[in-house]
């Protein structure tokens, strides 16, 4: 798993790639600390690249969610694929985020 950030005006975009598990949701939680101490701005999280995320990487999306909101920022998920699109219904998750094409 890699996340990429970009920062384009005031729009930070994580940009994932592999698989999110448990496994690696430790190093996902370290390596997204620039969009933490950036919530107050848009957070997007593409998807695109993303291959599966576990109940631990879902843990690190809803953290990552609890602090965008505390500083009035924004947050979206962009470009899930189905399997990704399941396990966010399945779990409760697709309602809690707003999501893009």
């Amino acid at each position: 798993m890699t996340l990429t950030i970009k920062n384009e005006g005031d729009v930070w975009t994580g940009v994932i790639e592999g698989r999110l598990d448990t496994v690696n949701a430790v190093q996902f939680e370290k390596d997204m600390q620039p969009l933490m101490d950036n919530a107050d701005k848009e957070i997007v999280l593409d998807c695109t690249n993303l291959e599966y995320i576990s109940s631990s990487g879902l843990r690190q999306f809803l953290a990552l969610r609890k602090t965008v909101k505390a500083k009035g920022g924004k947050m979206f998920i962009a470009h899930i694929n189905e399997e990704l699109r399941n396990i966010f219904t399945i779990t409760g998750f697709f309602a809690l985020f707003d999501f893009r094409s």
